[in-house]
């Protein structure tokens, strides 16, 4: 089947950011690695914002020199606008910190992902797309079971068993082992969902040498509006809300999103001479954990792993940052023989402690009373904290003492 052999030391399940950093890393080590996606490469995904903290990833990678040569358009800073449409001020991260590296870019994600899958080939994994995991191979139902390899297909060839000692599912939301193992769990207090689609020849605000992320809350404050400057002209539009109040009787997904649109008058503005370029796309259901995330054989990582909420545009580098460490992990378990969870998991513990400080910044953003500008006035000696959050520095020793001030200060906000 193309290439593919009957064994490898890892298979690698899923072609974004996550499985072609740990295919990459766990090639460049000496062992053989097979990785897979059932689409055909490139093909489109949501996510085009980064965090600066890719920086260093992308370095390991070898793939720095292409991105700082891409002409994507420079991340900057984020930017805040509340339901009044009273902006922030940037987040200008280089005023924080006047490094390169805290600086980063908002990435067409087809091109990109193509670039990381290709990077996985030149390491010396075998990268196959347009490749289909029909089953994973395991003694069992549950996540108590070794899992020793998959069984996949390539067109319409017949299908072929592939063993392996380690197996990684980087499948995104698919989340394949999670559901297989019935692991996958709802954020109950973050059932969200998303429309979204891209203009051409809205506002672009270059201050600071370069775009921002910014976002906007709606004048109800029942929904917030990501704007997402990228390449070519073209910005990234999307609306976040609770999911049934955005998908549950309110007319079309064109309808809704115009509504929501009449209430974000900043964003209205921006628009304003701007043209759709494509129809909306929505996402549902996307925030969730995995009550387990590894086990004997096999491991989680990426979005396989959980989605906190896109407000803050951590996806991209928690996948880049959880392939890396697992990738560590099974480089030291294939070379001392234990593939075991304890040995593919160890990375775990600390990993979501640390994206929980991101969890809880995502918890007080949908809180009634947080004002991101406010808050900060008040309390200036947080910013620095808060602009490493938002670089993504939160496994850096950070310690997440802004919370310390800001939950007590949202919940005297309440009381008043």
């Amino acid at each position: 089947m193309n290439g593919i052999n009957s064994h490898y030391d890892c298979i690698i399940i899923g072609g974004g950011p996550a499985g072609t950093t740990a295919a990459a890393l766990v090639a460049e080590a000496g062992y053989s690695t097979l990785l897979v996606e059932r689409a055909k490469m490139p093909r489109y995904h949501i996510g085009e914002s980064l965090m600066p903290e890719t920086y260093w990833i992308f370095e390991r990678l070898g793939v720095l020199d292409q991105m700082q040569a891409s002409g994507y358009p420079k991340k900057v800073g984020v930017q805040f606008v509340n339901n009044t449409g009273k902006e922030s001020s940037p987040f200008f991260f280089r005023t924080h910190d006047d490094r390169e590296s805290s600086e980063t870019w908002h990435v067409d994600r087809a091109e990109f992902d193509k670039m990381l899958f290709d990077n996985a080939a030149v390491k010396g994994a075998t990268c196959c797309d347009n490749t289909r995991v029909l089953d994973v191979l395991a003694a069992g139902e549950t996540a108590n079971e070794r899992v020793t390899g998959v069984l996949l297909q390539q067109a319409e060839n017949a299908s072929i068993e592939v063993v392996a000692k380690v197996v990684v599912d980087a499948t995104g939301q698919q989340t394949l082992l999670a559901n297989r193992f019935g692991l996958r769990c709802e954020n109950s207090d973050l059932r969200k969902a998303a429309m979204w689609q891209y203009y051409r020849g809205a506002h672009r605000d270059t201050a600071g040498g370069g775009v921002k992320t910014v976002i906007m809350h709606a004048a109800d404050k029942r929904s917030w509006f990501w704007f997402i400057p990228m390449s070519d002209d073209l910005v990234s539009v999307g609306v976040v809300g609770d999911r049934d109040y955005l998908l549950k009787g309110r007319g079309t997904p064109a309808e809704v999103f115009a509504d929501e649109l009449k209430k974000c008058s900043t964003l209205e503005g921006w628009l304003a001479d701007a043209q759709p370029e494509d129809d909306l796309q929505i996402a549902r259901e996307f925030s969730y954990t995995t009550t387990r995330s590894a086990g004997d054989g096999w491991v989680l990582v990426g979005d396989a792993w959980g989605f906190i909420d896109p407000v803050y545009s951590s996806g991209v580098y928690f996948a880049l940052k959880s392939a890396e460490l697992a990738a560590e992990c099974i480089i030291d378990g294939l070379r001392i023989g234990d593939t075991s969870a304890a040995t593919l998991g160890r990375w775990l513990p600390d990993f979501g402690r640390q994206i929980g400080l991101i969890r809880k910044l995502v918890d007080a953003f949908y809180s009634d009373h947080f004002r991101v500008g406010k808050f900060i006035q008040e309390h200036p000696e947080h910013q620095s904290e808060l602009v490493d959050m938002l670089i993504g520095r939160v496994f850096n020793g950070c310690e997440g003492r802004i919370f310390e001030d800001l939950e007590p200060w949202l919940a005297t906000k309440a009381e008043g």
